[in-house]
């Protein structure tokens, strides 16, 4: 019985000890600190990069460039049935403005001259067995 009031009284001495006050959130107009300052400029960037991969086909890529509020740049890409396709645009804010165009005439492999075989089949010791 000696512990148990020794408990309680803990308690009742750890919530009297405790902030007698609510919380208060308040919402304070000037800045407890200070935000950084950078400078305005208008954006400006360029990058250029491609893939010519003779062995697998891969032959694609694109540039860039930035200079204010206009973007110009183009993009190429190889396609499947050999023709070159590549993409001029620019981009402004009047929205994205491309124009397509393709090189070469497409090819498509002679479908005749493909054949196909049966996969072949593998057997596991259990059923070579009769098991």
């Amino acid at each position: 019985m000696k512990q148990v009031a020794l408990v309680i009284l803990s308690v009742m001495a750890m919530a009297w000890a405790g902030p007698q006050s609510s919380y208060s959130y308040r919402v304070s107009s000037a800045p407890t600190t200070r935000q950084p300052q950078y400078l305005s400029a208008p954006a400006r960037y360029n990058y250029k990069w491609d893939i010519n991969d003779q062995y697998s086909g891969n032959f694609y890529g694109q540039m860039e460039e930035r200079n204010g509020g206009t973007t110009r740049g183009r993009y190429y890409v190889r396609l499947p049935d050999t023709r070159l396709m590549k993409v001029e645009y620019y981009a402004d804010a009047t929205g994205y403005h491309p124009t397509i165009t393709y090189e070469g005439e497409a090819k498509y492999p002679d479908a005749h001259g493909q054949t196909y075989s049966r996969p072949v089949r593998v057997l596991s010791h259990a059923y070579r067995s009769g098991k």
